[in-house]
C-alpha cells in the first residue's frame, strides 16, 4: 500500500511537471515556426528584398552640385523602382542616366528582380543641386532612397576625395 502512495505522488508530480512544461514547449515551438515564416516571407519569390552597398559622393569641385554613387541589390523575387532620393545636403536630388555624352533625367530607375541596380561614374547616378554646404572628405552625408513598392531606405554615404574609384 505504502509503494503504491509513493508511485502516485511520483505520478502527480510528473504530471504536473509536463502540465507546467507542455505550454513553454507549445510556445517555442510556435515562436520558431513564426520565426522561420518571417524570414521565408522577407525572402519570399513575391517580394523585392533590398540592400544598398559601395555608396560615396566624390568631394564636388563646385560648391552647389555634386554627384552619388551607391548599388541596390534586390535579393527578392519581384522588381521595384528607385523613384526618388532625398538628402538634408540639397532640395534638388534627382536621378540621372547618361547615354553616350548626354545626361538625361530619369523619372525613376528599375532594381530588377534577384539583380542590382549600380549607380557609377559615366553611368547612372545622382546629381545632387543648390548644396547645403560644399562636404568635404571624410563626412558622411545621409539619403534616403524611396521605392516604388518597397520601405524607404536610410543610408549614410560617405564623401571620398575627388579621384576616389571603388574596387570592383
Amino acid at each position: 500500500m505504502r509503494a503504491q502512495k509513493m508511485n502516485a505522488r511520483k505520478m502527480n508530480k510528473t504530471t504536473v511537471a509536463t502540465a507546467a512544461v507542455l505550454p513553454l514547449v507549445v510556445a517555442g515551438g510556435l515562436l520558431l515556426t513564426t520565426g522561420c515564416q518571417s524570414e521565408k516571407n522577407a525572402l519570399s519569390p513575391g517580394k523585392p528584398a533590398l540592400s544598398v552597398s559601395g555608396a560615396y559622393l566624390p568631394q564636388p569641385a563646385m560648391t552647389d552640385m555634386a554627384a552619388a554613387y551607391f548599388t541596390v541589390t534586390n535579393d527578392g523575387g519581384k522588381p521595384d523602382r528607385l523613384t526618388k532620393v532625398t538628402s538634408p545636403l540639397s532640395p534638388d536630388v534627382t536621378l540621372h542616366t547618361t547615354e553616350g555624352s548626354q545626361m538625361k533625367h530619369a523619372p525613376q530607375l528599375e532594381v530588377p528582380a534577384k539583380g542590382k541596380l549600380a549607380l557609377t561614374r559615366g553611368g547612372t547616378h545622382l546629381m545632387l543641386g543648390k548644396l547645403g554646404h560644399k562636404p568635404k572628405t571624410g563626412e558622411k552625408v545621409e539619403f534616403t532612397l524611396h521605392f516604388a513598392t518597397s520601405a524607404p531606405i536610410k543610408i549614410k554615404v560617405p564623401v571620398e576625395s575627388a579621384t576616389y574609384r571603388p574596387k570592383d
